[in-house]
């Protein structure tokens, strides 16, 4: 009986993960400098929808996203001088801030995106 509700506890506390629904504003050191973008999440229970804004790359629109417990992962495709490159992010919820690891073309950049009020 012990194991079934350390069990049903265990579920419970993995399965009321935060909402992340909302505008995070996140930063991530390239090549050139810092860059800048914003996420706009939409989560219904683990589906994560939404979209990205960048002043250099414009706006692209959240697919394949899925949040499980403090885990999210999402792809995104940009345009890039002309052509369309899909970048792949996965990240973790730590707190206040949601530090994601974006991939794409043999790059990878770390982000760290904090809630806008």
């Amino acid at each position: 009986m012990k194991l079934l509700l350390t069990l049903f506890a265990l579920f419970a506390f993995t399965a009321a993960a935060a909402d992340i629904s909302g505008t995070w504003k996140a930063t991530a050191e390239g090549p050139n400098g810092s860059m800048e973008r914003t996420f706009v999440f939409q989560q219904d229970g683990t589906k994560l929808t939404g979209k990205t804004i960048s002043s250099r790359f414009g706006e692209a629109q959240i697919q394949n996203g899925k949040i499980e417990g403090d885990n999210l992962s999402f792809t995104i495709t940009m345009n890039f001088n002309g052509d369309e490159m899909k970048v792949s992010y996965t990240g973790k919820v730590e707190g206040d801030q949601i530090k994601l690891t974006a991939e794409a073309g043999g790059n990878t950049f770390e982000w760290t995106a904090k809630k806008s009020s």
